[in-house]
């Protein structure tokens, strides 16, 4: 009897580490820079990188071994469930803009439009006010 009662105990607790323990609210977590078809579009090749930090931010990544690089990395995560992500990486030869790469691309750098980018602006932004809807009740 001694030894079934704390079996019983430890094999409880697992088992809410695995399946989740009822009644947590998780939190959503933004990690990274959110970054706007707008802000993207006002990228225009041979701009500075004083000019370029100006528009988009400060790069989440800014690689010591590679100056000529810079990553905009995005992601909204629910505890482990995965809500939305997006990269944008910026490049330079020196201290112009030469390239853009990711999910959001000027049209120089064969990207959409900027209407069609304020299309994509408005969904993330319904997406982002529904998910934090449920916390601004909560509180």
């Amino acid at each position: 009897m001694r030894i079934l009662l704390p079996a019983l105990l430890i094999a409880s607790l697992s088992a809410c580490g695995v399946i989740g323990f009822p009644g947590v609210y998780r939190i959503n977590v933004e990690q990274g820079n959110i970054v706007t078809q707008e802000m993207v579009d006002q990228l225009k090749p041979g701009m500075s990188k004083r000019q370029v930090r100006f528009i988009m931010g400060t790069p989440l990544v800014e690689d010591t071994f590679n100056q000529d690089r810079w990553d905009y990395p995005y992601t909204i995560r629910n505890g482990g469930e995965l809500l939305a992500s997006s990269h944008v990486t910026v490049f330079f030869e020196g201290d112009a803009l030469v390239n853009i790469t990711g999910d959001k691309l000027p049209e120089w750098a064969g990207g959409t439009s900027a209407t069609e980018g304020a299309e994509e602006s408005d969904s993330e932004a319904e997406m982002r006010d529904s998910l934090q809807a449920p916390a601004a009740e909560e509180s």
